[in-house]
């Protein structure tokens, strides 16, 4: 039996203005269920849009470009009415990447919300609809609406951390830096975990994230700020985490896809941290932005300097522009090589040195506490780090306050 013809509203798009970077929408509420789906426009009152129109039932994949055509807004789709077709729906409209694509269900299964985000909806609307989130998720869809034909943001500053081999403690020195530049910045500032697929920075912030690194990186096509925010968890200190997956999957890692994850990033914080581990397989990509800040942690051993060596020489330096070397777990008085020898090792000064401290490192780390290196001299080193990075003044030490310890 053939399918109705497509007549849900005119071609106009709606463009009113309802305030800064927000504009009304045009809706189509798509599903064959009629209360269902007369539950939702009814719940459209009072939100930003402009028009509400209704289909009645799922059209043939081959009608959708006639939805394209009539250049709608947002298309929300009844998704427990037939769910395989439903999501193949929402795929082929988001294949053109015009229309923000919802969906309205009665469950919430976290399975079901993942193969949705993968097929391309931008949000998952739960039955009986909530009016302050489906007003929520009509201010996301207008305001991303708004800025598409935008010019770009200035992209945030990109912070680089590779290991000179594995054991260099990149991702304690990366996760402490990433908690200073959030704290000091005054900034969005974002954490992302790229030593796959066994990254553990998460570990030692003591979250327990849903999504990971795999779920941008495999789906990198429709990658954009509204569905990088689902992947992310926040820190208490503020800083936002796409951590590593919390189990062994298979992991793509094309160059085309970590350039838009960092592209992605970069629009919509003011900062991004990355943490590399030690994988080579990244150096074609945008990390080596010349604008980026690129530090290679070492490790005071001869292992350790002669992989820094031949990295400094014959990779960071040529692309890297600001390229600075950590010594990290560095300690004057039991190290055996002197400052001059490891500058002549290393063809180059090291620009940082973080003191050995292991047992607060230790606590940190196994208890998801830190907390546990506030004040101590790592903390103070990697600090002013940071807001070297972030073009912060070095943070200045109370004169008063030692004086006063005189008396």
């Amino acid at each position: 039996m053939a399918q109705p013809e497509l007549n849900v509203g005119s071609e106009a798009s709606s463009v009113n203005e309802v305030g800064i970077g927000v504009t009304a929408l045009s809706v189509i509420v798509m599903g064959p269920e009629d209360r269902r789906r007369e539950s939702v426009v009814h719940a459209m009152a009072g939100t930003l849009c402009a028009e509400v129109g209704e289909l009645p039932f799922y059209p043939e994949l081959n009608q959708l470009g006639q939805l394209n055509e009539l250049k709608h807004d947002v298309v929300i789709i009844d998704l427990d009415s037939n769910t395989e077709y439903a999501l193949e729906i929402v795929e082929q409209l988001c294949v053109s990447g015009q229309l923000t694509v919802m969906v309205y269900s009665t469950g919430r299964e976290p399975g079901m919300m993942v193969r949705c985000m993968r097929a391309g909806a931008r949000e998952f609307l739960t039955l009986p609809l909530n009016q302050a989130e489906l007003t929520e998720a009509m201010v996301r869809a207008s305001v991303r609406r708004a800025s598409a034909g935008t010019g770009k943001k200035t992209a945030g500053k990109l912070c680089t951390f590779w290991g000179a081999k594995g054991g260099a403690g990149v991702t304690t020195v990366a996760t402490q830096f990433a908690l200073s530049a959030a704290e000091e910045s005054g900034q969005k500032v974002l954490l992302i975990d790229l030593d796959l697929p066994l990254g553990d920075a998460v570990l030692s912030l003591g979250l327990t994230p849903q999504y990971s690194t795999v779920d941008a990186l495999q789906n990198f096509m429709r990658l954009d700020a509204n569905f990088l925010s689902k992947l992310l968890v926040q820190h208490s200190s503020g800083l936002w985490v796409l951590s590593a997956p919390g189990k062994l999957v298979p992991v793509p890692l094309s160059t085309e896809a970590v350039d838009r994850l960092v592209n992605v990033a970069r629009q919509e914080f003011g900062v991004v941290i990355v943490d590399t581990g030690s994988r080579l397989d990244l150096t074609g990509t945008v990390l080596f932005d010349p604008s980026a800040n690129v530090y290679l942690v070492s490790q005071v051993t001869i292992p350790d300097l002669r992989n820094s060596s031949r990295l400094a020489t014959d990779l960071f330096a040529a692309r890297a522009p600001k390229f600075e070397i950590i010594l990290n777990r560095y300690s004057a008085t039991t190290i055996t090589i002197d400052d001059d020898h490891i500058a002549k090792i290393l063809t180059r000064k090291p620009q940082w040195k973080i003191p050995n401290d292991y047992p607060a490192v230790r606590e940190a780390q196994n208890n998801a506490d830190h907390l546990a290196l506030q004040g101590s001299e790592i903390a103070k080193v990697i600090q002013q780090m940071a807001r070297t990075a972030c073009g912060l003044p070095d943070k200045p030490t109370s004169k008063k306050k030692k004086l006063m310890s005189l008396f």
